[in-house]
């Protein structure tokens, strides 16, 4: 009997970090074109050439002009390889470490939760790390097009090979300190506010565990994790973005220096650039993941997240 609930155990398990992909994968399918909008935001002002105001139109104006509606989906291939770990890694986690802590009734704390949540982040973040590298520098490539200038890349295992052989295997890692904050601070505020929200949605009978409350807590998770993590991730845009030059040397030391640089120049609302593209990003990617990930589960035969 003891090895059948193992044997159960592990196919659930199994279940549920391919359903946590698959739904990772259409939430960033559905959603990518706003992270590049928002990724070229935040980079933008770290040149001279790039002095001048822009905004979210602008920057989907010119990528259409340059790259045509493609352009939208620069580096979308890194970024399914970077879902395919770093989502059913910290979702299956977080699911793992509140069911240890507390099997039945999720009575857990929401600072409780969210230091769960922040954990699993950590783990998976370092994990995907090179992919999410080279999804940002391949986004990057995308402005630098727009700007007259060659791209550094043209693929995803293009840009792999070149950054091992001129950066070294440690240089897939690049930025990998700020990423780390990032996404202690955003599954910190995305996964223990999603999963306390619905708690709350649905023990106060606001609405049963159904649509309605996914997208309710979707949105609550959503605003949480974008002002939590927003100023970690401008720095963790720009160390990642940032290529050695022929004497080794960069522009940005760590992510502090990148910090106190960032501040400098261009003042402390530098570092929400993005801000609401990020937000327009995570709002919809949660409410498409979540609910698909419910769903799934739902047809699977396993009980809600």
């Amino acid at each position: 009997m003891k090895a059948q609930e193992v044997s159960d155990g592990r196919r659930a398990h199994t279940t549920k970090i391919a359903l946590t992909a698959m739904s990772a994968m259409v939430a960033e399918t559905a959603t990518f074109p706003v992270d590049l909008i928002k990724t070229t935001l935040q980079l933008h002002g770290e040149s001279l050439a790039s002095s001048r105001r822009t905004s979210a139109v602008r920057v989907v104006s010119e990528i259409l002009r340059n790259d045509g509606v493609l352009g939208l989906y620069k580096g979308l291939s890194p970024a399914i390889i970077r879902h395919l770990f770093y989502t059913p890694i910290r979702i299956v986690n977080y699911e793992f470490l509140r069911n240890f802590l507390v099997p039945a009734d999720h009575t857990l704390s929401l600072s409780s939760k969210a230091i769960i949540g922040g954990i699993s982040g950590v783990i998976a973040q370092v994990v995907a790390s090179p992919a999410d590298l080279v999804k940002v520098r391949m986004q990057a490539d995308s402005r630098m097009e727009s700007q007259g200038l060659q791209p550094r890349y043209c693929g995803p295992f293009d840009a792999f090979n070149k950054i091992i052989r001129t950066e070294g295997i440690g240089g897939l890692w690049k930025g990998v300190l700020p990423n780390v904050q990032r996404a202690f601070l955003v599954n910190m505020g995305e996964l223990a506010c999603y999963d306390h929200a619905k708690r709350f949605v649905i023990n106060n009978n606001i609405a049963n565990d159904n649509v309605y409350a996914h997208t309710l807590s979707s949105i609550m998770s959503g605003l949480a994790a974008t002002t939590l993590s927003c100023p970690a991730d401008v720095i963790k845009t720009r160390m990642m973005n940032q290529a050695a030059d022929k004497q080794g040397s960069s522009k940005y030391r760590n992510s502090y220096d990148c910090l106190v640089k960032t501040v400098r120049v261009e003042g402390l609302k530098a570092l929400w650039k993005g801000f609401f593209p990020t937000w327009a990003r995570l709002g919809p990617w949660q409410f498409v993941f979540w609910v698909s990930y419910e769903k799934f589960r739902q047809i699977s035969g396993l009980s809600s997240f």
